[in-house]
């Protein structure tokens, strides 16, 4: 509940301060100490004259006669020239005051004390001489002259006209003292006291209103000044941005000329500045492209999508070489649609190319030199095993047959003859050459997603469907493994937005790499919860575990672990994993333990109601 008090604090805070941040108040502090100073010294300088002034004013009355000197007491006519002496003394120490580190670091000290020795001295000589002396003349010329040169902290100006007041009224008062003016011996009347009331008000008002005014502008100024810095800085980290920029930054005009350019399309340019990119480029539609139609499909796009992305084209050097570049831009327009220029990044992505030509050799080489022959052996020896003319004989070590040879006996062997072969020789060279034949097609698909990206077919699918389909799929390696899956994904978690098929090939990989991993018996456990906007998805085991280190490299590209049985494996599904998840918008990871098994687990956008 506020309380009188808080309410008035509450107002003079209101009214006699502006809110802005301790460090401004701070500036702006000193910044009135110093202004206090430098006028302190002007003012001064003008009391100093003045009392010169009233001093030779007074030296000359003593010999020439001065009919305003004859109407003053006789008690004041010999002390006047002692006053004003006395006065001029104390201006001077001021003044070798105000050049110390005291006066500079308190002029408001010194304000007071230059203002006193003025004020209170005819007033101190008064009271010891046993009267009043009402200076209203002296205390006007005193009080305007600071309100005038010196218009800061209102509260000295008061500090030092309440100090003379309270002087003049307490002290006279208490001591009974009468003025030496015979026809107005009282120490003040109504019309004298209205007079100094309103003088002063309108002298401290006034330096309040001003040194108000001042502390706005100071205030505004430095807002300004602090605003005009930060965008300084601002300029200059994104100059050096734009300068230092791996891509090109360019603007250009509708009309094909570069309007700016910054040091790294220069270079991919084949120019030495970028002045000489704005400079020289004035058709950019033929001085750039190879084929000058991508410029108008550039503007063409640019008017419908008001952006490109992507847009690929062959350019030319200064040097007249051919390189590709990838632009992706945007246009601006003025509040009026008005079209202004179009602005945007520009990739040098020729190595990109020539990776990608190299790649296409590469697969063709690998679909050629080692997936055909491989695949075609396994034709051979499917078509072998599954012969229906093929005879077997006697049987031998784990219950397999032979194959006889049907040919007739000869000296010289007959091509034609068929060589003894057990079953299960022919089902193991089965078996190694379907791992070649997937080892092939894994290692071509890590290449292609590396450098294409994997292209998802996207739909809402059930999440327990596709679990269900790769427990289908891998039941006879867990009857091999004699392990053990269970399966708590619920059918009542919400649709997920993922390609059935990649996601298949994720659950299986996880799968078949904690069976290869771990000795027989294990058991296997399948789990899938909903988190915030996600669902979270965890493949874990009790086997042999697996180090920190390890885990570190599980995702990267060609890592097998130490604890494999029985493969020859690359250590491509768990790299294939990760860009699968990568490519639906999840995360994966693993939570490793040495001693207790392994907790797989990877995370899957929800499908949002207004997609269902």
């Amino acid at each position: 509940m506020a309380t009188p008090f808080t309410t008035v604090q509450s107002w003079y805070r209101k009214t006699f301060s502006a809110p802005t941040t301790d460090k401004i108040i701070t500036l702006y502090k000193a910044w009135r100490n110093q202004f206090l100073w430098q006028r302190l010294h002007l003012w001064l300088w003008l009391a100093l004259i003045c009392l010169l002034s009233f001093t030779l004013r007074d030296i000359y009355g003593l010999f020439f006669s001065l009919p305003e000197l004859e109407k003053l007491p006789q008690l004041l006519r010999p002390r006047s020239i002692v006053l004003n002496i006395t006065m001029l003394i104390n201006i001077l120490i001021c003044f070798a005051l105000h050049k110390t580190k005291f006066g500079r670091h308190r002029p408001d000290l010194l304000f007071l004390s230059s203002s006193w020795s003025i004020s209170l001295i005819s007033q101190l000589f008064a009271t010891f001489r046993g009267f009043a002396l009402p200076d209203s003349i002296g205390w006007s010329l005193l009080f305007l002259s600071q309100a005038i040169l010196i218009p800061v902290c209102w509260t000295l100006h008061l500090v030092s006209q309440a100090s003379v007041l309270i002087y003049y009224f307490g002290v006279n008062t208490a001591l009974g003292l009468k003025t030496p003016i015979p026809e107005h011996p009282e120490i003040y009347n109504v019309t004298f006291v209205l007079y100094i009331f309103w003088f002063c008000t309108i002298c401290d008002l006034g330096v309040y209103l001003y040194d108000r005014l001042q502390r706005s502008e100071f205030y505004a100024r430095q807002e300004l000044e602090s605003a005009y810095l930060k965008l300084k800085v601002a300029e200059a980290k994104y100059r050096t941005i734009f300068e230092n920029a791996i891509e090109g930054i360019f603007q250009s005009s509708p009309g094909g000329r570069y309007i700016t350019a910054n040091p790294a399309l220069a270079r991919i340019y084949g120019y030495s500045s970028p002045e000489e990119v704005t400079a020289n480029f004035t058709d950019i539609e033929h001085q750039l492209y190879v084929d000058p139609n991508r410029r108008a499909e550039f503007v063409r796009l640019m008017e419908k999508y008001g952006r490109v992305s992507e847009f690929e084209s062959q350019i030319y050097r200064r040097d007249g070489s051919i390189v590709w570049i990838s632009e992706k831009a945007y246009a601006v327009r003025d509040e009026q649609g008005k079209l202004l220029y179009y602005e945007g990044l520009i990739e040098d992505i020729t190595q990109r190319k020539q990776t990608e030509a190299e790649l296409r050799v590469f697969f063709h080489a690998v679909s050629h030199d080692l997936r055909n022959p491989v695949l075609g052996t396994l034709m051979v020896l499917k078509n072998l095993l599954n012969s229906e003319g093929l005879e077997t004989g006697e049987q031998g070590q784990g219950g397999q047959g032979r194959i006889k040879e049907v040919s007739s006996q000869s000296p010289i062997p007959n091509p034609q003859s068929l060589i003894p072969v057990r079953r299960l020789i022919l089902e193991r060279m089965i078996q190694s050459s379907d791992r070649q034949l997937n080892l092939i097609n894994s290692l071509m698909e890590a290449h292609i997603n590396e450098v294409q990206g994997i292209v998802l077919q996207r739909q809402a699918v059930q999440l327990l469907t596709i679990v269900e389909a790769a427990l289908a799929d891998l039941e006879p390696l867990v009857v091999q493994n004699q392990a053990t899956v269970t399966n708590l994904v619920s059918a009542d978690l919400p649709l997920v937005n993922v390609d059935p098929t990649q996601l298949w090939r994720v659950f299986s990989n996880l799968i078949v790499n904690a069976l290869k991993h771990n000795p027989p018996g294990l058991l296997l456990t399948i789990n899938a919860t909903v988190e915030a906007s996600d669902i979270y998805c965890t493949v874990s085991d009790n086997g042999v575990g697996i180090t920190q280190k390890q885990s570190d490299r599980l995702f990267e590209l060609y890592f097998r672990g130490s604890s494999i049985r029985n493969s020859v494996g690359l250590g491509l599904g768990l790299y294939l994993s990760k860009q699968i998840i990568n490519a639906h918008g999840g995360e994966i990871g693993i939570n490793p333990n040495p001693q207790a098994g392994v907790t797989f687990w990877f995370t899957l956008p929800i499908v949002s109601s207004s997609a269902k």
